[in-house]
């Protein structure tokens, strides 16, 4: 039987004034002209206080108030950030104090190391894959590893073995290298690999033994920056497996070992945001305390803007 429908009848609905509703959006909240001629600061002050531009006054907040108290502001971080121009960004937070730590994975002593020896990095792989030279750098693949093997026998991790042996080396970009900054200052860097994912796996000085022990050696002193990151701040950037992963096992390992770490701020900076990312890092690690945020954006810009905050509040 056919079912016949009119238009409903709205006599009768229920209102209620506009002033006792709950808004979402307050004036106070709104962004306002830019004047030409203004101050950093005065920039800031333009931005909406509303969703990722309120966020990211929150982070930088969050950071300044982390390093005011002492507490740790930590990066893990893929090698795309390097590849982007982001080094020496880092390196001034670092030499501020405001960077407590930075976690990379293989690729990314590959970028840094690069830029420190001739000033240049990345390849084009489409072009050299071809021919089956994609990844045969020759002092690429022979200093880094040989730096890993000489820096396992000292007993140091991934990071800090090729870190000192830039230093040592005297490149003449040691100072865009973040590996060389973190030996000079005593930051630690740490480096994180899956075997098989670096061009330097490829080389016949590679050492799969030295690899992972000098893995396993960052990975127990990446675990002893997390144990005190309660009150902290821990910004993923740019990562999408590896470290997501060394961060959950490092927050995993130092809990079970009796360290309080239940309220600190997690931060995912990244173009998308995926199901590991904020699993990982926003909410997993934040459901005792703390809060997680996400920015979506390119690098190249988010990172140096979030930076510009921190250091102007400061």
């Amino acid at each position: 039987m056919k079912k016949e429908f009119k238009p409903i009848n709205l006599t009768g609905i229920e209102t209620y004034s506009i002033k006792h509703r709950k808004s979402k959006v307050d004036v106070k909240d709104l962004g306002s002209p830019y004047d030409k001629g203004s101050s950093f600061a005065g920039f800031v002050d333009t931005l909406p206080n509303i969703l990722a531009a309120g966020d990211i006054k929150d982070i930088a907040g969050k950071i300044v108030a982390a390093y005011k108290e002492n507490k740790i502001v930590a990066i893990g971080m893929g090698a795309h950030v390097i590849k982007v121009g982001l080094g020496p960004l880092l390196i001034d937070l670092m030499e501020r104090g405001i960077i407590t730590s930075i976690s990379l994975n293989g690729a990314g002593i590959v970028h840094d190391s690069e830029l420190a020896m001739i000033g240049q990095t990345s390849e084009d792989v489409a072009a050299e894959l071809k021919g089956g030279a994609f990844g045969m750098a020759e002092e690429t693949g022979r200093i880094l590893n040989e730096a890993i093997k000489d820096g396992v026998k000292k007993g140091y991790g991934i990071g800090r073995a090729v870190g000192e042996r830039l230093l040592e080396e005297k490149f003449p970009y040691n100072d865009k290298s973040i590996l060389a900054a973190g030996a000079r200052l005593g930051v630690p860097v740490t480096v994180h690999v899956a075997v098989g994912t670096d061009i330097i796996h490829m080389s016949p000085h590679c050492s799969g033994a030295a690899v992972g022990e000098g893995s396993h050696t960052d990975f127990r002193l990446f675990s002893s920056v997390v144990a005190g990151l309660e009150g902290g701040v821990y910004l993923n950037i740019g990562s999408a497996v590896i470290l997501l992963e060394v961060f959950l096992k490092a927050l995993t390992l130092v809990r079970n070992l009796g360290h309080e770490v239940n309220n600190f701020t997690t931060v995912n900076m990244d173009f998308i945001q995926g199901y590991r990312p904020l699993t990982n890092v926003c909410k997993r690690p934040t459901m005792t305390g703390g809060k997680g945020f996400s920015l979506t954006g390119h690098h190249e810009i988010m990172v140096p803007l979030l930076a510009a905050m921190v250091k102007e509040s400061l």
